[in-house]
């Protein structure tokens, strides 16, 4: 299939596990995004609901705001919001840590960003044969308090058989060291490295989620070396299987990014996975929007 990326963008990705494409929406569209989201948060989050995000691996846990948020637009708290007496820090709008995971879908502003025919083309490029959008978050990385994400594979999160998962992690705000830009290992989708060994599960009950096995995976930090800083209107692809992180923002600048995660309908969709909708909105195709059901075990 035609689209927009070069035969060396394609080899690149394949290669490092990441592809890094200046320019691929414009400043305007990215102002939309932000704007929006500003709004959103604005007028509907109500902040009542104290669900907090934790960045790290060893203490990420699910409440049932969290669990049931695959198929709903739910805001969740910086870990650092709130100070020992309950109070926030820092305005409402300069504490949220994400908002998720169904803006693609139930938001008119992102829809139309997420559904582009380009990007659809891009991931047939890449190799799925039907792409679906699973799951969108507009992240924030805070001023002072934006927390650092753990090394880790998307795919651990998002799993498929046989795994398909790509990020389409889209900058918002210019990424700097400075501010928490994404970090990456090239070529670490490759070879045992790149295998997932560890997944993020509902529990057998369906009340919370669990790490599985429990004992997290070994991950080198040093070799998580290649910095990924970029301009407002980049979209890095991310496989799903190569070792990424990114570190706290400690500047006085946000690093606002929307991250479109997709799989391949393809693929099987476990029913473990902690992510599922219900009947009322299901999954749809990047290339026609037309519902697909995913296959599941």
């Amino acid at each position: 299939m035609d689209g927009p990326l070069s035969a060396e963008q394609i080899e690149a990705f394949h290669r490092d596990g990441f592809l890094v494409y200046p320019g691929f929406y414009s400043e305007e569209e990215a102002l939309a995004l932000r704007n929006e989201m500003m709004r959103l948060v604005s007028e509907e989050f109500t902040g009542d609901h104290r669900s907090v995000f934790s960045t790290s691996e060893q203490e990420r846990k699910a409440d049932e705001y969290f669990l049931s948020s695959g198929d709903k637009i739910r805001f969740f708290w910086e870990e650092k919001a709130f100070a020992k007496d309950g109070k926030l820090v820092q305005d409402k709008e300069n504490s949220v840590n994400k908002v998720g995971h169904a803006l693609h879908d139930l938001n008119p502003v992102f829809e139309d960003f997420s559904y582009k025919p380009r990007l659809g083309k891009a991931l047939c490029q890449l190799g799925m044969k039907e792409p679906v959008g699973l799951q969108s978050m507009y992240i924030f990385k805070q001023p002072k308090i934006g927390g650092k994400v753990d090394i880790h594979q998307d795919s651990t999160f998002l799993y498929t058989e046989p795994t398909s998962c790509i990020g389409l992690w889209f900058a918002v705000d210019d990424a700097t060291v400075e501010n928490g830009c994404l970090y990456a290992d090239p070529g670490s989708h490759k070879g045992a490295l790149g295998e997932i060994k560890r997944r993020f599960v509902r529990t057998a009950d369906n009340t919370t989620t669990e790490f599985r096995p429990p004992t997290p995976t070994q991950y080198d930090i040093d070799s998580c070396s290649a910095k990924v800083e970029c301009k407002r209107g980049t979209l890095v692809f991310i496989h799903g299987s190569v070792v990424h992180m990114s570190y706290e923002n400690h500047s006085d600048k946000p690093r606002h990014a929307y991250n479109l995660h997709c799989i391949d309908g393809a693929t099987v969709y476990p029913k473990d996975n902690w992510l599922q909708r219900g009947e009322g909105l299901p999954f749809r195709s990047m290339l026609t929007k037309q519902t697909i059901k995913l296959q599941q075990d």
